[in-house]
């Protein structure tokens, strides 16, 4: 299953086959696939992720993430969406801020490349049994 966050992009955990020299290793690992404004991301490169039409993909729950953060859903709501545009707006003013994603990871700019740097417990937490090839991988 994928999240979407709107004008932000999808996370999602996809299934990935990987040939070793002995034997083919199916892993699980996080993505993010990018889905901002362009006018956002000028001078900006970003690696091109594409996920799988067969994951079915979910819009951000709000009413869930309240429950978590003892807040409105309303208000989270709200917040999602002004920090969203926030960054959009600091990308579009050439300023690079890292977003941070509790447990997950960090979406940053580095050398003009936006990209998402997973955390490894995030990664661990999704393969547990070849986590070595997830890691590299990721």
């Amino acid at each position: 299953q994928g999240v979407l966050v709107p004008g932000l992009g999808t996370f999602a955990v996809v299934h990935e086959q990987v040939n070793g020299t002995e034997e083919v290793y199916v892993i699980r690992r996080p993505v993010f696939q990018l889905d901002m404004d362009i006018s956002c991301l000028q001078e900006l490169m970003f690696p091109t992720v594409m996920i799988p039409g067969d994951i079915e993909i979910m819009p951000l729950d709000h009413w869930w993430l309240s429950q978590t953060k003892s807040l409105p859903p309303d208000v989270v709501r709200g917040c999602v969406e002004e920090t969203i545009l926030l960054y959009s707006f600091q990308l579009r003013d050439r300023q690079h801020p890292a977003f941070v994603f509790e447990n997950i990871g960090i979406l940053s700019c580095q050398d003009n490349v936006l990209c998402m740097q997973f955390y490894h417990s995030c990664i661990v937490g999704l393969e547990n049994w070849d986590t070595w090839v997830a890691l590299l991988l990721t």
